[in-house]
């Protein structure tokens, strides 16, 4: 854990909750009791960073719509940013668990991963308090923030542009299915093109699943023009 506190630029005064941090549900359900899965860490951690986040860009940027700024805060957010904080940080060889999961690729699975780094997040907030949270923020996150505000497209917008290139194309983003308790759903929606499907994606809301998985058919597109 040295290694890792290392990486976090954080020393934990309780390491029980850097541990509890890393100690997916499948390992705690393996434990039978003995271990608390990362969940709740995980439900305090996202409404902290969106929090983080959202004031610093309200703050430092007084110039932008509100429409830039929800933009710019979903693109630091969301889980394919979280997925790069954790592949910074090596996160997925510090995980906690169980053997399914781990046998099944777990460690590299990108909804475990951006879940593990908001528990951390929330780890650090309580072993430390918010002031070592934003600092957390600025360096893993933040960090990103110029990369947010450029980005002129998202997934979504730049797959209608390239289906648009021919007439008589139909898109439709369907729901195929949710899990998980409703304060940490995960939704899955499958994108379609007249009817074929073109890829499909998961997000912890439908908006970003439907990002995700309009992100799969835009390299489905690509892979096919090749």
């Amino acid at each position: 854990m040295n290694t890792l506190e290392e990486k976090l630029g954080y020393t934990f005064q309780d390491p029980a909750y850097l541990e509890n941090a890393l100690t997916h549900s499948s390992r705690a359900n393996e434990s039978r009791g003995k271990l608390q899965s990362n969940e709740r860490l995980e439900f305090l951690g996202d409404s902290i960073l969106g929090m983080v986040v959202a004031d610093h860009l309200y703050r430092n940027h007084p110039d932008l719509p509100e429409g830039d700024l929800t933009r710019t805060r979903a693109a630091l957010v969301c889980e394919e940013s979280l997925v790069e904080v954790a592949h910074e940080l090596g996160l997925g060889e510090y995980l906690r668990l169980g053997k399914g999961e781990n046998s099944g690729g777990g460690r590299e699975r990108p909804s475990i991963q951006a879940d593990a780094v908001e528990a951390v997040l929330a780890a650090i907030y309580l072993d430390g308090g918010i002031g070592s949270a934003r600092k957390f923020i600025q360096k893993f996150i933040l960090s990103r923030e110029i990369a947010g505000l450029m980005k002129p497209l998202d997934h979504k917008t730049a797959l209608q542009e390239l289906v648009q290139r021919e007439s008589g194309q139909i898109l439709q983003y369907c729901l195929v299915g949710e899990e998980g308790p409703d304060h940490n759903k995960r939704f899955f929606i499958e994108v379609t093109l007249n009817g074929a499907c073109l890829g499909s994606g998961s997000g912890r809301s439908k908006k970003e699943a439907e990002q995700m998985a309009a992100k799969a058919a835009i390299q489905t597109l690509k892979q096919n023009n090749a």
